[in-house]
């Protein structure tokens, strides 16, 4: 089941007074840009890629989620709801729910002792973000880090992602930003003068193919500094989509490096707390041997662009690595 709050309009607003849809915020990563970063998540995606493992990314609007296998059936959640739209089921193994009554006031998820309701989301001004973002200032100074706004897509919500890369740039604050570049050139522009990297997702180059897995036409990317490739098995891994993926990338004046990123499933309990169906259930992530090799072909096809894995060693370590493997 998905239970959405009214849609709210995040992107007519230009001044620090603005609130964004915001998923979470992760301090202390090392996944996401150099050094210990804090990294905003935003809610808010035009894709639906089908490995996505943030579903509760897509939807711009804040969402609950039920975890059925946590329920215990104590009724605390149907008594605390004002509106009257929960209830037992007559077996007491489940809550029912009606939607035309609920108005997502969120007293199940606050009352919910074994929290199998989840609550998705929370509206932030840009104040609240950058006074989080700050509180890791001194670790950004030491490592070399700083601020990395994912999704979900930023872009959704350029002009909160706007101000909050701009208060952040004030107090010298490192900032990147992780996009699919799927907006209006627009919403792009305005936010590239304040930033330090951008790091974009390349998917599929095939226009049929990329709307086959990523559910939406296959955009022109105008700026690449770091190209990021989700490596799904069928999807994009193979000799054909990889060569092409080459030619593209050489075209490209400022681009810096290209990273692999493989296939997992860590998204899927979350779909199915939100009641969405999970298109590659039967899917296996790649080993890493097959990771390897075809960061090597990758990066035979382009050899002056450094290839990585996951951010980790350079594309002719693991080249070589997978030559190795091949002859013992």
């Amino acid at each position: 089941m998905i239970f959405l709050m009214n849609y709210h309009t995040f992107n007519d607003r230009r001044d620090t007074k603005a609130v964004g849809s915001v998923l979470r915020i992760e301090r202390t990563s090392i996944h996401d840009g150099e050094g210990l970063r804090t990294v905003l998540f935003l809610k808010g995606c035009p894709l639906r890629c089908r490995w996505c493992s943030t579903p509760e990314s897509q939807e711009p609007a804040l969402q609950k989620g039920y975890a059925r296998d946590r329920c215990l059936g104590c009724g605390i959640c149907v008594r605390a709801c004002p509106q009257g739209a929960l209830s037992m089921s007559e077996d007491g193994q489940r809550i029912i729910f009606n939607s035309s009554k609920c108005k997502n006031c969120f007293a199940c998820v606050r009352k919910c002792p074994q929290r199998a309701w989840k609550k998705y989301g929370s509206l932030m001004s840009v104040q609240e973000v950058v006074r989080e973002i700050s509180k890791d200032e001194v670790f950004y100074f030491h490592s070399g880090g700083g601020l990395t706004v994912s999704g979900g897509e930023p872009l959704y919500q350029s002009d909160f992602v706007l101000e909050v890369i701009r208060e952040c740039r004030a107090l010298g604050i490192h900032t990147s930003m992780e996009t699919s570049l799927y907006a209006p050139w627009e919403n792009i522009k305005k936010i590239l003068p304040w930033l330090n990297v951008l790091y974009v997702d390349i998917n599929q180059m095939d226009s049929t193919l990329h709307k086959k897995w990523v559910g939406v036409d296959k955009s022109s990317n105008p700026l690449k500094i770091i190209v990021r490739i989700p490596l799904i098995p069928g999807a994009n891994d193979s000799d054909a989509n990889l060569i092409a993926t080459a030619l593209y990338c050489k075209s490209l004046k400022k681009l810096k490096e290209i990273e692999l990123l493989a296939y997992h499933r860590l998204g899927i309990e979350t779909y199915k707390n939100l009641d969405i169906s999970y298109q590659l259930k039967d899917l296996v992530p790649p080993s890493r041997e097959r990771i390897l090799e075809r960061a090597g072909f990758l990066s035979g096809q382009i050899p002056d662009v450094c290839v990585r894995v996951g951010g980790e060693k350079g594309a002719l370590y693991y080249a070589k690595q997978s030559e190795r493997m091949k002859k013992a």
